[in-house]
């Protein structure tokens, strides 16, 4: 039997997989695809998902392939500068395509031991107290302890389980594609620095050997947008926004998306979970979806490891919905806002001149970038000082940083004082006894996913926090 089985190898279930991969779960990946997509949905990652590479020892991987930005832009598109004196060691934002991200993630699944299968397509499963089985396309049924959905946005995991998916439809819709233009730079650049002064949804950006990522709004909302549209489409929409369709030819690759909002009612039941756009799907705007799947992942993998080790406290697998659940509602709030500040409309135009003001505000902006950036998140780990529950930005420690420390995907105690005890829980928790002049409490207890569990000098508290995260200690 496998012990956990992934469905989709995107950036949501390749995390995943190497995140249950440093315990020791045997992980079998399936996708339908026989190929990983050229589409580049995604550009970046931003500063929490940077973090989170950093702290499993992928950042320079990332940053060799990657461009690092501190510009604005970011919020709906107002053009405010990128903000001083954010929470974190990473302060920019670094440009990646998506596949480039999904072959580096795959590529880490599979140094630890994951096993991904591709042309795999999952179409039924049924679970019971021991275990999921799923069958696959060509008749092949496959058994596992428990099954985790990352299978986008039309989920047949969460079809399956037949969890709801309440939320809005699209009402519009945009084009996307790859392809090479027939007009010169100076040009483009005339027409698009004058069109996007008030249609936000459309551009043209260079990716070198004469082409171009072109988004532009498209006419409608497409009955079946899984079918991609024509250069023709393109073409007639490129014409009716900006007057001409700067000879477009060529294409890589044409995709749309719209801006739908939805989110499952259920993140688990039973033995199988969602995760990523299997979880929850909103508009593209301010580019937090992969970042969120990948966040989803981190969050999951280390407690999913301890169910299938035995060492979970009871009702450790549940906080994955009651964490994450809330985090996603607020990312759907904040694309939904930030679409609607991009409207060509009066009264949105209005609200987005009012917005602009506000960010000339130093702590306005630097406040709307790190939500964007996932570094205001505070999980509920009840009454306790501000820092409790809160992710750890990497601090300087006398023998090196915080995060190099984290690479196992293990808990952590940060002891300044020298005193403390992991006891029993050593096999799980890594102790570090070190000090940091960025840290002004005497010690931090740190779940894997870098999250403050507690923090103090009183080891019976600690001894306590540990209990709740790590279950019981041996010997």
């Amino acid at each position: 039997m496998i012990d956990v089985m992934v469905a989709g190898a995107g950036p949501t279930g390749l995390m995943l997989a190497a995140e249950l991969r440093l315990h020791g779960v045997r992980v079998l990946v399936l996708d339908r695809e026989a190929e990983p997509t050229p589409v580049v949905r995604a550009l970046g990652l931003h500063v929490r998902s940077i973090e989170v590479m950093d702290q499993r020892g992928l950042l320079d991987r990332f940053l060799a392939h990657g461009k690092q930005y501190r510009v604005g832009g970011f919020v709906a598109g107002i053009d405010k500068p990128w903000p001083d004196r954010l929470d974190t060691a990473h302060g920019y934002v670094l440009g990646i395509p998506q596949p480039v991200t999904d072959r580096l993630l795959a590529e880490h699944a599979v140094e630890l031991g994951a096993e991904i299968r591709r042309g795999c397509a999952l179409v039924g499963l049924e679970q019971d107290d021991e275990g999921v089985t799923a069958e696959l396309s060509d008749g092949t049924r496959l058994r596992a302890r428990y099954l985790v959905g990352c299978d986008g946005g039309r989920s047949t995991v969460r079809k399956l389980l037949g969890v709801g998916f309440p939320g809005e439809p699209s009402r519009v819709e945009t084009l996307l594609g790859e392809m090479q233009v027939g007009v010169d730079q100076e040009t483009l650049t005339r027409v698009m620095t004058e069109v996007r002064k008030t249609q936000k949804r459309f551009g043209f950006g260079p990716l070198g050997d004469g082409f171009y990522r072109v988004v532009v709004p498209a006419e409608g909302v497409a009955e079946d947008r899984t079918v991609p549209p024509t250069l023709e489409e393109f073409q007639q929409q490129l014409t009716a926004v900006a007057g001409t369709d700067f000879g477009v030819h060529s294409p890589r690759w044409l995709s749309r998306f719209g801006d739908a909002t939805r989110q499952a009612e259920r993140y688990r039941v039973g033995r199988v979970l969602l995760a990523g756009d299997a979880a929850h799907v909103h508009p593209p705007t301010g580019g937090q979806g992969l970042n969120l799947g990948i966040q989803d992942a981190f969050n999951l993998g280390w407690k999913l490891a301890a169910e299938v080790a035995g060492w979970a406290p009871e009702g450790l697998l549940d906080t994955y919905h009651g964490e994450r659940h809330p985090v996603a509602t607020a990312v759907l709030d904040h694309s939904r806002a930030q679409l609607h500040l991009m409207s060509t409309e009066p009264g949105p135009q209005a609200v987005r001149r009012l917005v602009a003001e506000l960010m000339d505000f130093e702590e306005v902006n630097r406040y709307l970038i790190a939500k964007l950036s996932a570094l205001t998140i505070r999980y509920d780990f009840g009454e306790g000082p501000d820092l409790l529950g809160r992710r750890m930005r990497d601090v300087q420690l006398k023998r090196g940083r915080l995060y190099a420390e984290m690479h196992r995907g293990r808990g952590l105690l940060l002891d300044q004082t020298g005193r403390l005890s992991v006891g029993g829980w050593a096999d799980r928790v890594d102790h570090v006894a070190d000090v940091s002049e960025e840290l002004d409490t005497p010690a931090v207890l740190l779940r894997p996913d870098g999250h403050v569990a507690w923090l103090g000098e009183d080891q019976e508290g600690l001894r306590e926090s540990l209990a709740r995260w790590f279950g019981t200690p041996t010997g």
